[in-house]
Order: structure tokens, then sequence, then C-alpha cells
């Protein structure tokens, strides 16, 4: 049995902890069998490979009473880069417990556990739902609403450092004033309209109009505005910092994907680029 989970890109510019997409890079953890003590071969660094792994950690949460077994753990999701590395691991943990110990989960069950234990549901509900999802708490539960799907190639950006969610939390203000913050939250509201109605031209504008947190961020993503510029030039629909940074994350017509690329390489962003679509499946399990 193999598990796979998309990555995640969070935010969509106002869309605070709340909006995020599932795209076309996975984690995928592959059960070998029973086991005398848990293991996880990987070859991610020095990411642990017992029962203090983050995937298996969730699943003794979820299931303590199950049994050990052995994995084997792939990620094409970078870590610490904006991507739900994290979230796709907790995730690959409450289906690994959902399928070992034959829970059945229901996919909004699922949201509720990842989000509980992610603080909010913007890359776990849609790595677990796909597509584009809306979502927060409300009366001490989480809730997922699904967007339609936004017909554009994504193309990020990955800069080579590493971008801790703390690090990014810290430049935040710890309040924002009255009148900002409701003009911040009508953009945000009107955004997620947008998205629904598919005026994806209205929706461009306002992803790129954040006063929660891509000004903050900037002083330490600076290639934000670099491929923003560019994105505008090209032309994009939206440029946003995707999720606490530091990829950043543009969409983008098809067949404009390919002449934004060659100019992002012209204006020497030479970091790592991926051209990414929609995930609308979610996590699946291969049998």
């Amino acid at each position: 049995m193999e598990i796979q989970v998309p990555a995640s890109s969070a935010n969509l510019g106002p869309g605070f902890d709340s909006i995020g997409m599932a795209v076309s890079l996975y984690l995928r953890v592959k059960v070998i069998g029973l086991s005398a003590q848990w293991q996880i071969d990987h070859q991610l660094g020095s990411l642990p490979h017992d029962e203090h792994n983050l995937i298996i950690k969730t699943a003794l949460r979820i299931a303590p009473q199950l049994s050990p077994y052995h994995l084997t753990m792939t990620s094409e999701i970078p870590v610490t880069h904006g991507l739900g590395s994290s979230s796709s691991a907790i995730i690959a943990g409450i289906e690994l417990a959902n399928q070992l110990a034959g829970l059945k989960l229901s996919p909004l069950a699922k949201v509720e556990m990842a989000s509980q234990i992610e603080g909010h549901p913007d890359n776990v509900a849609p790595a677990i739902l796909g597509g584009l999802v809306v979502g927060t708490s409300v009366n001490g539960h989480f809730e997922a609403v699904e967007a339609p799907l936004p017909p554009f190639d994504l193309v990020a950006y990955i800069p080579q450092y590493h971008l801790a969610t703390k690090k990014a939390r810290a430049v935040l203000p710890n309040q924002l004033a009255y009148q900002q913050a409701t003009h911040a939250s009508a953009i945000a509201n009107t955004l997620v309209a947008a998205l629904f109605k598919q005026d994806y031209g209205l929706a461009g504008q306002l992803m790129e109009a954040d006063e929660f947190h891509e000004d903050y961020r900037a002083t330490l993503v600076p290639e934000l505005k670099r491929i923003r510029t560019i994105s505008q030039q090209t032309p994009a629909v939206a440029t946003y910092l995707s999720g606490a940074g530091p990829t950043v994350m543009t969409l983008i017509d098809h067949q404009s994907t390919a002449d934004f690329v060659n100019k992002l390489r012209q204006a020497g962003l030479t970091d790592r680029v991926e051209i990414l679509h929609l995930d609308t499946k979610g996590v699946q399990v291969i049998p």
C-alpha cells in the first residue's frame, strides 16, 4: 500500500490562514510490512527515521494501538518553503492510521483532525480534498468549502534558501488598526466571492492587494516583488507568496507559461522553477 499526498499553496494573498490549493508535487509513503519497531526509510536529511518522525507520531496520535511497521518515504515537496511539507506529513500520518487501523474516516473527519493538529486548514484541507478550498474554525471545529478550480498553470519559483514559518511569522505585527483590519478583511472577502464567481481578472487584482502579511514578509523574500513585476508584464493572473514563503507562486494562462519562465531566467532569477497544476484528488491510497 502507498499513500500519496499533494503539496499545497496557501493564502493566495489576502486569504491568510484560510485559502489554499493542492498542487502537483507529492509526498509518498509506502507500507513495507510489520516490523519489530517503527522504521521509516527516506533521504530527507536529518528528519527522524523512527517513531519521532512526524508521519508516525501523527499516526500514533490518531491510533495509539497500532503495531509497528516498516515504511519508506519519498517527497518532491521542499521543506520550509511554503508548500505545506509538514501538512503533507500530518495527512500521511492520519491516512496511515486510517488504513492500518480500519478507521473508515470521512474526508471531513480527516480535515478536522489535521486542522486541529496544524492549527488552521489552509494547507491541510486542500491536500486532503484536492483543488481549491476555503476554511476556518467555527465554535471549536473546522469547516472547509470547496471552490471552483482555476483553469491556469501554476509557476512556482522556489529559492534555494529556507524560510522557517516561525521566522516568517515573527515579522508580522501583533495587531492591526481597526480600519486597516476591516479593509484587509474586505479584500479577502471579495477575493472569495470572485473565486466562486470565477471572475479571475478581479481575483488576480485582489490576490495582489493583500494587507495581512505580504508587505511584511517581502523583506525576507525579495524575489516576490521582482517576479510580480515580470508577471504583470507577461501578463499573468497574479503572483503571491506561497504560504509563509519563500516560494513565489504565479497563476498564468498555459500559453504564456514558457514566455514567463524565460523572462524569469533573463532577469537573473536562476533558482528552481516548477510548472505545476492543481491536484484535484487530494490524498490517495494506491494498493
